[in-house]
Parts: C-alpha cells; sequence; structure tokens
C-alpha cells in the first residue's frame, strides 16, 4: 500500500510513500483539510539524501502506531527542501529562533493558517538524553492544541512577526576598498590556522569565501593578498587531503564532522562541488602564479571531480542530478549504513592489493586498525604524498573497481536549476583556466537539457525529475545561477543564444524579484503567498540568489556595454555591503566581487577573435585577466556585443583589452596581451 507521495515529482517524497503515514505535498489542500477538521499540521522537511531523515523515518514514519496518532490529530505535510527553498527558509528561520540550532530532518507545527508554534529537528523513538521522543512531543503538542489553543494561535502569529522583524535585512549601505581588506583581514583572523577552513566541527566547505580570497590574492599587492592565499591554500590542500573529498573517485562529501576533515557527511551534493570546482580552477590558477605546488594537487581535484560528475551524476536527459545519497547496503551484514560504500579496513585494503601494497596503502591513505570512523573502518585520507605515483595510480584504480562491486548508495535524480548553473559555470571556467576545452561539450550538454524542460516562456521551473517539470517555482537562485552559467557558455563559445538565454532570465528576474530597496527576494512576485515573503542576503553552504544575481550582473554588463546591468550590480552589492563588513564569512561572492570592483587590478573586458576555445590568446586571457573580468572568443558577426567591430589584425588571433569598453590597441601576441593584463 502506498501513500499520495507515489506520484510525486521529488525522490524525497517518494522515499516515504510506502509510510504508513497519510503524507500530503504542500498545498493549499492541505490547509483546506486542516482548517476543516480543526487540527494543526505536522510539517517534515528533509531531503534524498540526508541521512537523519533516514533515520527518523525508519523509527517513527514506518511505525503503524506513529502513524495513527499523526493521522487521528494532524494533518501531516512532507517537503522536499531542495524542491521548495522558499518553505524550508521560512520555517528553517523559526526552527533556529525557537531551538538555537537548524537542520534536518526538521520537524515544525503549524496552525491551519501557517504559522509554526513549535519547531525541532530529529526526534528518537524514545526518550534520550534528556530528549522528548517524538510520540511525547506529539501528545504534547495535541494537548497543547485541545486546552491552550488561544496562546498556541497567538504565540505562533508572535513567531512569525518577530521572525520576519529579525529577517529583513539592513539599509544598504557603500564599501570602500579600506572596508574590503578590513573583511579580508577578518577572514584571516577566523581562519582555522591547525586545519584549514572555520571553526570547529561540524566544518563545511567555504566555498564562497574561498572564491573571495583566492580573488583577493590575485590582486597581488601587499601582506595581506600572501595573507588571503595562505589561508586559501591551507583549506584547499586540507581538504583535498581529508576524508570528505573522495580519493578513489573524486567529489566531495557534504561537510565534516570533525574539524580536520576526516570524517564527512558522506551524502554526496550537486550544489558543493558544482562550486568547488571553480574554486579549485582559479586556486590552480593562482597557485602556479605563485610557483605553489599546490597547483598540481588543485588541478587534480578539478580533473577527478568532473570525471565523477560526468560518469556518475548526469541524468539520461543530460542535466546533472542532485545527490548521492549518505547511507548504503553494507555488504558485510545486509544493513543500511552510513557511509559504507566508502570506508576501509587494513584487511579489506590487503583483499584487493595484497598485503604488502595493502600495508602500503594503509599509510598513505590513512586506514589504521581501529579506524579512524565506525566498526573499525577507516575514511580515505591523502596523508602522504606517494613515492611511487605510477604505483599509487594502479593501487586506486584497483581500490575504485573493487567498491564499484559494493551497493552503491542511491541517486537523487532530481535536476535543480540552479545548481546546473552553477555547475556549468565552474566546468567552463575550469575548461578554459586549466586548457580543457573538451569539457565545454558536457556543459552546452548540461544547459540544452536545463532550458528545454524547465524554461517555460519567461519563467523557469525550479526541478524536474526524469524530464518532467515539477509545478514548484524557480526561486531567485535558479534565474541568476541558470543565467550564470548560460553567460559563461556565451564567453567561451562566442554563441550569442546562450547569451541571450541567460539575458532573458535576468529580465525575467528583475521583473519578478525586485525588492524596493534594489535588492532580490527569493520569490516571485506571483508565487504562492506564504506567511511571509523569503529573502535570505547572506550565504550559507551555497551563495545566495542575491550574491548569485550580482556575479550575473557583472557579466552580463561586461558582455553587453549595457550600463543598466552595471547600475543593478552596484544596487544589490549595497544591499549586502553590511554583511561583507560584518559577517563576511556569510558574503563570500560579494565579497569577491566587492574585492574586483575595489582591487589595484580592475576588472577588464577581453575579445578574442581569430581562434577557438583552444587557442593560445584565449588561455592567456582566462590565466591573466583581473578577478571579475569577462573574456569572451568569437567571430566578430556573432551577435555578442564585446565582439562587434573586433577586426582581425594580420589575419591572425587578435585580443582587444578593454576597462569599462573603452579599450586598448589590438594585440596579436601572447606577450603582448599579458603586458595588457598585467
Amino acid at each position: 500500500m502506498v501513500n499520495r507521495l507515489a506520484a510525486s515529482a521529488s525522490p524525497y517524497l517518494r522515499q516515504h510513500a510506502d509510510n504508513p503515514v497519510d503524507w500530503r505535498e504542500w498545498g493549499p489542500e492541505a490547509f483546506e483539510e486542516a482548517r476543516a477538521r480543526d487540527v494543526p499540521i505536522f510539517l517534515s522537511i528533509g531531503y534524498a539524501a540526508c541521512h537523519w531523515c533516514h533515520v527518523m523515518a525508519h523509527e517513527s514514519f514506518e511505525d503503524p502506531a506513529v502513524a495513527a496518532i499523526l493521522d487521528q490529530d494532524f494533518v501531516s505535510i512532507k517537503v522536499d527542501r531542495e524542491e521548495r527553498p522558499d518553505v524550508d527558509q521560512i520555517y528553517m528561520d523559526v526552527t533556529v529562533a525557537l531551538t538555537g540550532h537548524g537542520g534536518w530532518p526538521m520537524s515544525v507545527w503549524l496552525t491551519p493558517d501557517g504559522h509554526a508554534f513549535h519547531a525541532g529537528t530529529y526526534y528518537p523513538p524514545t526518550e534520550r538524553g534528556g530528549a522528548p521522543s517524538f510520540t511525547q512531543v506529539l501528545a504534547a503538542v495535541t494537548d497543547a492544541w485541545t486546552n491552550r489553543r488561544a496562546q498556541l494561535l497567538e504565540g505562533g502569529s508572535r513567531i512569525t512577526a518577530e521572525v520576519a522583524a529579525r529577517s529583513r535585512p539592513p539599509a544598504p549601505a557603500s564599501l570602500s576598498r579600506a572596508d574590503v581588506d578590513q573583511a579580508v583581514g577578518s577572514l584571516v583572523a577566523q581562519a582555522d590556522d591547525a586545519f584549514g577552513g572555520f571553526g570547529d566541527a561540524p566544518k563545511f566547505p567555504p566555498s564562497t569565501t574561498l572564491d573571495a580570497l583566492v580573488a583577493r590574492a590575485a590582486q597581488a599587492d601587499g601582506p595581506i593578498a600572501d595573507q588571503a592565499w595562505n589561508v586559501a591554500a591551507d583549506t584547499l590542500e586540507r581538504m583535498a587531503r581529508g576524508g570528505i573529498y573522495d580519493q578513489l573517485a573524486g567529489g566531495f562529501a557534504r561537510y565534516a564532522t570533525d574539524r580536520a576533515w576526516v570524517v564527512p557527511h558522506f551524502e554526496k551534493m550537486l550544489y558543493d562541488n558544482a562550486l568547488l570546482i571553480g574554486c579549485y580552477a582559479r586556486g590552480a590558477v593562482e597557485a602556479q602564479r605563485r610557483g605553489d605546488p599546490l597547483a598540481a594537487l588543485c588541478e587534480r581535484v578539478v580533473v577527478e571531480t568532473i570525471e565523477w560528475l560526468t560518469t556518475e551524476m548526469l541524468t539520461e536527459q543530460g542535466a546533472f542530478a542532485s545527490s548521492l545519497d549518505a547511507d548504503s547496503i553494507d555488504p558485510a551484514d545486509g544493513q543500511l549504513r552510513e557511509g559504507a560504500y566508502y570506508v576501509w579496513t587494513p584487511d579489506q585494503l590487503a583483499e584487493v592489493v595484497g598485503e604488502v601494497d595493502g600495508d602500503r596503502l594503509a599509510h598513505v591513505l590513512g586506514v589504521e586498525q581501529g579506524g579512524t570512523f565506525e566498526h573499525g573502518t577507516s575514511t580515505l585520507q591523502l596523508r602522504v604524498d606517494p613515492d611511487e605515483p605510477a604505483w599509487f595510480a594502479d593501487a586506486r584504480q584497483r581500490l575504485r573497481a573493487a567498491r564499484s562491486e559494493r551497493p552503491a548508495p542511491g541517486r537523487d535524480d532530481k535536476v535543480v536549476a540552479a545548481w546546473n548553473g552553477w555547475a556549468i559555470a565552474s566546468i567552463v571556467d575550469a575548461a578554459m583556466l586549466l586548457g580543457r576545452p573538451e569539457w565545454l561539450p558536457v556543459a552546452r550538454r548540461v544547459a540544452t537539457a536545463v532550458l528545454e524542460i524547465q524554461l517555460d516562456g519567461d519563467r523557469l521551473r525550479r526541478v524536474s525529475l526524469g524530464g518532467v517539470p515539477s509545478q514548484a517555482p524557480g526561486a531567485a537562485e535558479d534565474y541568476a545561477g541558470t543565467a550564470l552559467g548560460l553567460l559563461a557558455l556565451a564567453g567561451a563559445t562566442g554563441e550569442a543564444p546562450w547569451l541571450e538565454s541567460a539575458l532573458a532570465l535576468l529580465e525575467s528576474l528583475e521583473r519578478h524579484f525586485l525588492a524596493e530597496d534594489g535588492g532580490l527576494h527569493d520569490a516571485a512576485d506571483d508565487a504562492e503567498t506564504l506567511v511571509r515573503r523569503p529573502r535570505e542576503v547572506g550565504e550559507n553552504a551555497t551563495p545566495s540568489g542575491t550574491t548569485t544575481a550580482l556575479r550575473a550582473y557583472r557579466a552580463a554588463y561586461r558582455l553587453t556595454a549595457d550600463d543598466r546591468w552595471r547600475v543593478r550590480a552596484e544596487a544589490l552589492l549595497a544591499t549586502v555591503a553590511t554583511h561583507v563588513a560584518r559577517a563576511p564569512r556569510a558574503a563570500g561572492w560579494a565579497l569577491a566581487d566587492a574585492v574586483a570592483e575595489h582591487g589595484g587590478r580592475s576588472p577588464v573586458e577581453v575579445a578574442i577573435v581569430g581562434e577557438d576555445a583552444s587557442g593560445e590568446l584565449t588561455r592567456a586571457a582566462w590565466r591573466g585577466a583581473p578577478p571579475g573580468s569577462v573574456v569572451v572568443t568569437g567571430a566578430p558577426d556573432s551577435g555578442i556585443p564585446l565582439l562587434t567591430s573586433r577586426p582581425l589584425q594580420g589575419g591572425g588571433g587578435t585580443a582587444y583589452v578593454c576597462r569599462g569598453h573603452v579599450c586598448e590597441l589590438p594585440v596579436t601576441s601572447v606577450d603582448g596581451l599579458q603586458r595588457l593584463l598585467a
């Protein structure tokens, strides 16, 4: 027997289709039923790769006795946070306000009008460590609803109002170069000198913050540039060597549960890897400029992670799937266990490569007798560089082949527009920065799939599954992220249709998401009316819609010379300026933009005609242009404004370097181009 979730467009919701709980999807019908039955709503939010979501489902939602309580006393709604980030953000803000922390699964109790009056995350099936059981919480909520309803209704409305007031963005402000360097200095001071990154456990990849630090390092002026590089380089290296990185197949897990990046939470998310590909590609270029041997490690991470994406994450339609699960079946006992696919014991290494090579691998990869994880197993780290690279490459391949025989983690095939947009942009950047134009067809394929399936006129659907778009509307980050990827493709290929599609998305973003202060709401003006209209200015694990749009507006201006996009970018930067100054870890891409705009090496526009994406001038421009620059390679009649009226000089490749669209005389040699860029 299955419930109503069986036909959902969300793989996460489908995971709960055989629960005895009579789940509803988010929508007006569920709220109408709650009003008609005069019961509160139990809202459960999670996502397909979430380990603790699976645990709570098994312990509680698969229990017929618990289901009977939920069905009798509540209307139960299940939401995929990745499909409905607007719903997730609203109630995550409430959960953090009420409990001091957030996470998934998120458990929230609402009035039939949508106001939250109680919230938490995971609840165990029995009382544990002073925490109440899930059924105890259900009973307490039911008692309060029956006997103290007026208090709950008043409290829910008050909580909504208070959280809305807290969530209002600060007034627009301006930034000076001193403000920018002070923000970078704050990041340097906050860095974990012992293990890289920021803060204690759990430790997340600080993708956008790394972009800001590498951008500041690339300005190459004074001690702050070197300090920024030291923090960025240390973090890039420690993550790449840690258990958070898949040392056999590439790709990063969502976060480390410890300060030293040893034990990950094993789910692998598209958004992390999409962003980190760009970080490591830009890190490789800066390391090479500085003569830092880290360049080789950064480049290897990019190559392996793109290989992982293209071999394991491409859907049949040609876009990237959302995630791989944290859990998989442990072949030793047939139990579903977190990390079972990825961890090893010394004996397991020896079974694959023999005892002698097994001992060598255990030393290199940090596989200990007692284990670094659970049940005597260890995550794989690159603790030392092998003294025989060819031997190590062969051994890694043998381990990878052996691992492929294990039951693989499940894949969430949902395609999220924003995440695919970030992936397109990073793959294009990596292709051009590292001289790997063979990656461009992958970016083209992904972009084509997203546009063909999820774009309806000028409106973008946030997700699709199996080639069918969901009804979930696109958020600001979807429009901006997809546009960003298309703008990158336009620059690398000189193909105007990518630019045209990107500008159409940005126009739609302006029509439907614009806020009174010049910023952006996260939900469109014609989207479903919720208890408040979400607007997240700061960043978390990913850039916000605002900071993604900021980057897209800059690229649109530099490709088109349309000053409207520059003005919009300045207005957006003003709305996040306070975050940049006071909380730079929550404003990485905004800080990176401010670094570029206020740095001594200001961004340029480079137009190259007479060669393709593999040309020497093109690569020199991508690698040598200051942060925030745009490079476009193509024909003068391609339809891209930056290329218009750029004739060839002497019949060969020709580069035009412009600042604010005022151009220097053209050059035809790499040396001449490098002098202009310097």
